[in-house]
């Protein structure tokens, strides 16, 4: 495993405005070696601090008019996603795998040393021949980041996420059965992580490295630890 730790991050990093996204950046923002963080959003995500800019652009399938002001960073956290539910096949593959790829292409085109870091999610097929169509989707976006000559890439598969309380795009469903989280976790520990263990994590694979390139949650909560 390649120790990195000498290395300060300048992170771009997607989907600030949901939950897991916001939860990220709010490890980012407290951490020591991320140096600067760079967040692109539909919308203002409401947040303020030294380290952090933002650039607001609808169109995450152009990224051209914004290109100049995608270099000299080195890493990514894609927080980026949305649920497969109600949708066709069509247009989730489009916003799951299409969008991905584009932004991968494009930074990693315009920086040449950069660590990209993925969040997809427990039961992604990586085989593409399941039955879920959301884990085929999954799947395929993992392997073909993969493929891109990133310094390093990895994918992040957590199960069930434990929101950072005081965060505001907290998913109402975690506000009204938070309380079930206790119980549940100590019943199937292995499907159980924390917003801030995944943040670190990631942090962490940007820094030190990490032999896996696919992260389930057991690993999610050991890399968080290094």
């Amino acid at each position: 495993m390649e120790d990195q730790s000498a290395i300060k991050l300048r992170v771009i990093l997607t989907g600030a405005t949901g939950m897991v996204g916001e939860g990220v950046l709010h490890e980012c923002l407290q951490h020591n070696d991320v140096e600067a963080v760079l967040v692109i959003n539909r919308k203002p995500c409401g947040v303020t601090h030294p380290k952090l800019k933002e650039i607001i652009h609808t169109d995450f399938f152009n990224l051209q008019p914004i290109e100049s002001q995608l270099q000299n960073y080195n890493t990514c956290f894609f927080c980026l996603g949305v649920s497969s539910v109600g949708k066709r096949e069509a247009v989730y593959y489009r916003l799951t795998y299409t969008l991905t790829m584009h932004v991968a292409e494009t930074l990693v085109k315009l920086n040449n040393n950069m660590t990209f870091c993925y969040i997809s999610g427990s039961g992604t097929d990586s085989t593409t021949k399941g039955k879920l169509m959301w884990a085929r989707v999954k799947g395929r976006t993992e392997n073909d980041l993969a493929k891109l000559p990133f310094k390093n890439e990895y994918n992040f598969r957590p199960a069930v996420l434990q929101p950072t309380k005081g965060l505001k795009n907290t998913l109402g469903i975690y506000k009204y059965m938070g309380w079930l989280i206790p119980p549940m976790k100590a019943l199937m520990p292995g499907y159980f992580c924390t917003l801030k263990q995944l943040g670190l994590a990631m942090i962490n694979a940007a820094t030190k490295g990490t032999e896996k390139q696919i992260l389930e949650t057991k690993d999610i909560i050991a890399l968080s630890k290094i």
